[in-house]
């Protein structure tokens, strides 16, 4: 059996656990060293049994945790040559640990078979992961500028996806947004638009995806109400109805979100 917890979600940290009972993955560290350990003893798993960190990128979301954790616990970090690099220069002690890979391979933590894929974002080689075990799989991909082909190949058979949608196209245009937004939002590089998101999840929803998670986001700039409606409108105009043949939510911003079986 997989599982799939949040341990945030919102823009101040990015931090997911994948677990098939034995083996426990985070796919980034984006929130304090203390909340992760907190959090994985409130789920009843003791930190000293940590499997791995997946990083998807080196931005401080997402990797907030990491330096402490690492000092702490004794577990391999997951990240490709770019993303490596980077994070080997600001945290050394990493170096030890690190296990670097170009997007596209695949390989095994534990008991449970890792997927890679490079997602479009303004960082070094940003990443996105597949996580299966027991015939399921999860994938996670946020941080994403735009749902290339690459992209829906590496969340292609997923059962549960961990997406981000990010602001609605419309607002950014015409809105009294700061140029940078608007080049993150617009471009190929930055966050995923409402709209760009909305599309790769109906794409996953074709291919057999039943479970999709919006997460990455805050009420401050990320609108999740907004995300949630412009994605089940357009799953619905696919015939897919919400809450009948796709399970559709945004990832609370609790400590410990809910815990999903894949």
């Amino acid at each position: 059996m997989l599982t799939l917890t949040t341990l945030a979600s919102g823009s101040s940290g990015n931090c997911t656990l994948v677990s098939d009972g034995t083996t426990h993955i985070l796919v980034d560290a984006g929130i304090s060293a203390r909340r992760i350990t907190t959090a994985l003893k409130g789920l009843g798993i003791d930190p000293r049994s940590l499997s791995g960190v997946l990083v998807t990128h080196e931005h401080s979301d997402h990797i907030c945790g990491l330096t402490t954790l690492a000092k702490q616990l004794s577990f391999p970090v997951y990240a490709s040559h770019g993303t490596a690099g980077a994070l080997c220069c600001r945290i050394p002690t990493l170096e030890a640990r690190m296990h670097a890979f170009t997007p596209g391979v695949s390989f095994e933590v534990g008991g449970v078979a890792v997927e890679t894929f490079a997602t479009p974002h303004d960082t070094a080689q940003s990443n996105g992961y597949a996580l299966s075990a027991g015939g399921r799989k999860a994938a996670v991909v946020t941080d994403l500028g735009c749902p290339t082909e690459e992209v829906r190949r590496g969340i292609k058979g997923s059962h549960l996806l961990v997406a981000e949608t990010n602001h609605e196209v419309e607002w950014v245009q015409s809105g009294p947004y700061p140029y940078f937004l608007k080049a993150r939002v617009l471009g190929e590089r930055g966050h995923l638009s409402n709209q760009a998101g909305a599309e790769l999840i109906c794409s996953a929803v074709r291919e057999g995806a039943n479970t999709i998670l919006l997460a990455h986001l805050s009420k401050e700039n990320n609108t999740p109400a907004r995300a949630y409606e412009t994605v089940s409108a357009a799953l619905e105009r696919q015939g897919a109805a919400v809450g009948r043949d796709v399970r559709l939510e945004v990832a609370p911003r609790a400590e410990v979100g809910q815990t999903y079986v894949v």
